[in-house]
């Protein structure tokens, strides 16, 4: 009896079961969905002076997938060979600010004051194993430089400088005066020239120490330190004096005794800067090691005042840029790329060997010579392994958390490129 009581209960479980599939719909992805991108411009005019101002909303439909996707959408920028592209989340349409679509443009290589056709494609991604690609629009861009040339052909040469006599010298920038140029060095105790185009062809030195140039004249002598040196092309005359701007207070590395913490000049902003290091404390800037000339903030605002308050920071790690022109600066977090590894000076454990960036670009970093011993290599950021990076094809390259580099013992100059965020790469280039 008990037997039979069992068989039936089982049978009424089934039955119960087959018909709750009967009424459960299966779900079925649309395998024709479809989505169409559109823009709210055909031709888009880039000037720096809009900055803050919408440029361009790119949209697109919503793909009917026969079932609530949550789909992530991303927006392909494409001009000649190069295409960036931009994360949309989830979202159905994307604005972008003038500053932002000319960043976009100037990583398509476009060129300041060129209208150039850009193309634009939706990508939907529903997984790693699907995904789908909406139809291509295009419009005409024309970015806007974002950078200053203040390039000149001529240069300082010598033992004194980082490069020695064979070069590449060290360069000189053009001033607001005619004929007139600067260059911002750190040299050693040695000598020094001036010449053209890295070259000997014509070159200047100073027979009379009186300042006074003399074509193949006699090399300069100098002792080791951080310089500005004025050079008039017409007259043929130059001055040299210590100079540097640098932080100072107890959020940086040497209290308010110092030295200071050196900022180096961009000529592509007329900017100096430094990437720093700080504790939470107060920090000011000042000029040669010295208060004789010093800038805080009164207001806390970003604008600096001569002998100004101190400015109060929290620990981190910041690019610091302080522009004397406008009497303005900023302080913004960021993420210090390094070396690390058994090749490096330091080791697996650290800490690295940390780049600098590349001011003529963006999100490039560089060292421009480190010396490796014959061992393996990685990227990370601000000494930790949550973001690093390696070369798995070791092809040039990156991937996060990518196998280790090997390196042969020498001395080299390493790039890091990450101004395609989707495909980063580097370079190892023995000196």
């Amino acid at each position: 009896m008990k037997i039979i009581l069992n068989k039936i209960l089982l049978l009424i479980v089934a039955a119960t079961f087959l018909a709750s599939c009967d009424k459960e719909e299966l779900t079925v992805l649309n395998s024709d969905a479809t989505t169409v991108v559109s823009l709210s411009k055909s031709d888009v005019v880039l000037a720096k002076s809009d900055a803050g101002q919408d440029a361009l909303t790119v949209s697109w439909t919503d793909p009917d997938f026969g079932f609530d996707a949550g789909a992530e959408y991303k927006i392909v920028f494409t001009a000649g060979e190069k295409s960036e592209t931009v994360a949309a989340g989830t979202n159905l349409s994307k604005v972008f600010e003038t500053v932002q679509l000319n960043k976009v443009l100037l990583k398509l290589g476009l060129k300041g004051g060129t209208p150039t056709e850009v193309s634009v494609q939706i990508q939907v991604v529903l997984s790693i194993y699907h995904s789908l690609s909406s139809n291509s629009t295009s419009f005409s861009a024309t970015a806007y430089e974002d950078k200053l040339d203040l390039s000149t052909i001529w240069g300082v040469v010598g033992s004194a400088t980082v490069n020695g006599w064979d070069g590449p010298d060290m360069p000189f920038y053009t001033t607001s005066i005619a004929d007139v140029l600067v260059a911002y060095v750190t040299l050693s105790t040695g000598e020094f020239k001036i010449r053209s185009n890295n070259s000997w062809t014509l070159n200047y030195g100073d027979n009379g120490l009186d300042g006074t140039l003399d074509q193949d004249g006699a090399n300069i002598p100098v002792t080791a330190g951080t310089y500005k040196i004025t050079f008039n092309s017409r007259t043929l005359t130059y001055t040299i004096e210590a100079y540097s701007w640098g932080l100072v207070g107890d959020a940086t590395k040497n209290g308010w005794d110092g030295p200071d913490m050196p900022m180096t000049y961009d000529s592509f902003s007329d900017t100096w800067k430094a990437i720093v290091t700080l504790k939470a404390g107060e920090m000011k800037f000042r000029f040669k090691n010295d208060w004789g000339l010093n800038y805080g903030d009164t207001g806390a605002d970003g604008t600096l005042e001569n002998g100004g308050a101190n400015i109060a920071v929290t620990a981190g790690n910041y690019l610091v840029v302080l522009d004397l022109k406008n009497l303005v600066y900023t302080i913004t977090p960021i993420n210090i790329w390094g070396v690390v590894g058994s090749a490096a000076p330091n080791g697996w454990d650290g800490p690295n060997v940390r780049f600098t960036l590349d001011f003529s670009k963006d999100d490039v970093w560089v060292i421009n010579r480190i010396a490796l011993t014959s061992g393996e290599i990685k990227f990370r950021t601000n000494d930790s392994w949550d973001v690093n990076y390696g070369d798995d094809g070791l092809n040039g390259s990156l991937e996060a958390g990518g196998a280790n580099i090997p390196v042969t013992a020498g001395n080299y100059k390493i790039v890091l490129d990450f101004s395609n965020s989707s495909a980063p790469t580097y370079t190892l280039t023995a000196l």
